[in-house]
């Protein structure tokens, strides 16, 4: 009998180690696609609004994010002795995604992608075309003009959007790499107030969904990782908070709970309650 039990308890020692090995495995391969490329991380970083290079630094360290994007229009370019963010990222380790931020209109917006191949070298940029410096909502228009134009120019495009389904539906039959919509409006921290759109960006996309801007916390990231986004983009809610080394790890944590959870399958809501302990066999009174 004792053998019988040492068999048994060999038996599910294997088997668990065999199924976090085999989790592992699944979780290693789980990997970010864009342009075929792959990453591991699917926390994209900012460098805006960082009070110092030593914050950004740390941040980008402690988050372990593998895409950084950054503002070429807000780089001084004209001083070559003026070390701009660029001179201290490791260009080897991250994918450098510039964006052209400040654009205002189509227009702008492809002469610094054009700018910003020079710079860089890559032909990934992120798209952003706002017009309104108030509310600094994307233009939709702008946003499918300039990325016909970089399309046709070679550039893998990445669209800042707002939650608009048939906006990222016309963007990614134009070839576009990813779609970008927002979770609110930039640096609002109000977290995700397009839910309910966000969700049928997803439903109906064949490339990445990231959702970008307005993300206060990292249970808003967490949120809609679990609702099926393939990544999101932070920056201010890193950037600007107390420590932003310990927040980029905490962004980080919720990120990959969120990827998770949605792998993992949650359960169904119902209207009403289900009992979590047995209700047959019990013991009467």
């Amino acid at each position: 009998m004792e053998t019988v039990n040492i068999i048994k308890i060999k038996y599910n020692i294997n088997y668990i180690q065999n199924y976090y090995k085999k989790l592992i495995t699944n979780n290693m391969e789980d990997s970010l696609n864009i342009s075929g490329k792959k990453f591991k991380s699917r926390l994209m970083t900012g460098t805006g609004k960082h009070r110092s290079v030593k914050d950004l630094l740390e941040s980008v360290k402690f988050s372990e994010t593998e895409i950084i994007t950054v503002a070429i229009r807000r780089l001084d370019l004209d001083n070559p002795n003026e070390k701009t963010i660029l001179d201290h990222l490791d260009w080897e380790k991250y994918q450098i995604l510039p964006n052209t931020a400040g654009s205002k209109t189509s227009e702008e917006a492809i002469f610094t992608a054009q700018l910003a191949r020079e710079v860089t070298g890559s032909n990934w940029i992120k798209i952003e075309v706002i017009p309104d410096p108030e509310y600094l909502l994307p233009d939709p228009i702008g946003t499918v003009q300039a990325a016909k134009e970089l399309i046709r120019d070679g550039f893998v495009c990445l669209p800042y959007i707002g939650a608009d389904p048939v906006l990222a539906k016309i963007l990614e039959d134009l070839g576009c790499a990813t779609v970008m919509p927002l979770g609110s409006p930039i640096g609002s921290g109000k977290g995700v107030i397009t839910r309910e759109e966000i969700q049928i960006i997803i439903e109906k996309s064949s490339i990445p969904v990231v959702v970008d801007a307005g993300l206060g916390v990292p249970s808003d990231a967490s949120s809609v990782m679990e609702m099926g986004a393939d990544a999101v983009l932070v920056n201010t809610a890193i950037a600007e908070a107390k420590n932003p080394g310990l927040m980029g790890k905490a962004f980080k944590e919720g990120v990959n709970a969120g990827r998770n959870a949605y792998l993992a399958g949650r359960i169904p809501i119902k209207s009403s309650a289900s009992a979590s302990s047995p209700t047959k066999g019990t013991i009467n009174s």
